[in-house]
């Protein structure tokens, strides 16, 4: 009687841990099959570019000296106290940024940085890897494109 009622107790155990293992499985395809649908979710456009209030491509053909030395200024007030030129710090580097990102992409970073840690993939593995979210820093638009000029200059010293 003892044994009978050891091994229904070992064998409610063995039921309990495997529907344990198959829940969080069926869990994580969920994100997984989540996070692909987010990605799906972007145009191409946006994929490129970000996602905010900046739908159209911006090319920077010349870096427009003034507006680079007003955001040296922005850069130096707003974004300064988490990112470095060369360096890891609270946030990533940004002294190459416009060799792997699009002006728009910056833009819609700037202004619209809770937007892209929602749903772009590559904002959320930013966040994943430096852990602080960006703020919102309230940029106008001509703010942001100030910045970007400075780092296009910057990105080619």
């Amino acid at each position: 009687m003892q044994i009978s009622k050891i091994a229904g107790v070992l064998a409610l155990a063995v039921v309990l841990i495997a529907g344990c293992g198959q829940g969080s499985e069926t869990e994580n395809q969920t994100e997984t099959d989540g996070d692909t649908k987010k990605e799906q979710e972007l145009t191409d456009f946006e994929m490129l570019n970000g996602v905010g209030p900046v739908d159209e491509e911006i090319t920077i053909e010349e870096v427009d000296e003034e507006l680079a030395k007003e955001g040296m200024k922005i850069f130096d007030m707003k974004c300064g106290a988490c990112h470095k030129m060369d360096n890891r710090y609270v946030g990533p580097p940004l002294g190459s940024v416009m060799n792997t990102r699009t002006p728009a992409f910056v833009m819609n970073m700037i202004l619209n940085p809770d937007g892209m840690l929602q749903k772009h993939p590559i904002a959320q593995s930013l966040q994943a890897e430096y852990i602080t979210p960006m703020p919102d820093q309230q940029l106008s638009r001509e703010d942001a494109r100030a910045v970007v000029e400075y780092l296009v200059q910057e990105s080619q010293q």
